[in-house]
């Protein structure tokens, strides 16, 4: 279950007696593993996905591996964390302890009041067989573009280290992405790597806004030469061809687009048929 006790409270104390990331680890030098977020493009309302992948796990596995991506709500949410191949080893069937706690879990704030979303991924089993080894796809993040952003607004996607406690009532905040394995009762840690993702909000390109409705010529008012510039465009935009600002404004009538009802409206419009188009 996806509930805020994933990251701190009771399910939180369980989470870290099961794997290495509550307690001091000895490092395991020279490895260090890779973790990487995707980018994507999506409009404003539009639906993205971005993969996080991790990269270069010593051939002893991973035991467990924690962080929390940060983003920017005002631009995107996260609605939902699903599994990669990469988690796929096994444990998950194997692990009496996955009853209680599912080897791979997430944190999401359903109420969009965080600006950050928690993955983990662990195990209880000692047999290195069923950890997370090599490189491939961790986790995909689901989520949606707000309805009001604007063209070239981004969020970053900012993997860091989980917001908790070290150790339950510590009073220590984590400052570290956890990821390793237990040996002979030794902790031992991974370093690790990271590279941000982003979400970026298209249509900046192809639609720069409405500076002025109606005014395809882009000369600060809208008159039957507008109409006139319209017609021209349609009739060769080789020659006549209106800038990215002018078919935006142009566009003032149904079906989407410059076509002969946008020339037909304005040219209603300097008739004073209607008084807006």
């Amino acid at each position: 279950m996806k509930t805020k006790k994933i990251v701190i409270g009771t399910m939180a104390a369980a989470m870290l007696s099961l794997s290495v990331c509550s307690l001091i680890p000895a490092a395991a030098a020279g490895e260090t593993v890779q973790i990487t977020a995707g980018t994507a493009t999506a409009k404003a309302g539009e639906q993205f996905e971005v993969e996080v992948s991790l990269a270069d796990i010593p051939a002893a596995g991973a035991q467990a591996c924690n962080f929390s991506i940060e983003f920017d709500k005002s631009v995107i949410t996260i609605d939902e964390i699903t599994a990669g191949p990469l988690t796929e080893t096994g444990a998950g069937a194997s692990d009496p302890s996955a009853t209680m706690l599912p080897t791979f879990n997430t944190f999401i704030d359903k109420e969009n009041k965080e600006d950050f979303v928690s993955v983990m991924w662990s195990t209880s089993l000692d047999d290195s067989s069923y950890w997370l080894k090599g490189e491939g796809v961790l986790c995909t993040v689901k989520g949606k573009v707000a309805a009001d952003a604007k063209a070239g607004a981004k969020s970053e996607l900012k993997i860091v280290p989980v917001k908790r406690m070290t150790t339950t009532d510590s009073g220590v905040i984590n400052k570290e992405i956890n990821c390793g394995y237990l040996k002979d009762g030794e902790k031992v840690a991974y370093a690790v790597a990271t590279t941000d993702g982003s979400v970026t909000v298209s249509g900046g390109e192809e639609n720069p806004g409405v500076t002025l409705r109606g005014d395809a010529n882009c000369d600060g008012k809208v008159t039957i030469a507008d109409s006139t510039a319209i017609l021209q465009h349609l009739g060769n935009q080789d020659k006549y061809g209106l800038s990215k600002e002018g078919l935006a404004n142009g566009d003032v009538a149904e079906p989407a687009g410059i076509t002969t009802e946008d020339a037909l409206r304005i040219q209603m419009l300097d008739a004073k048929l209607i008084d807006k188009v």
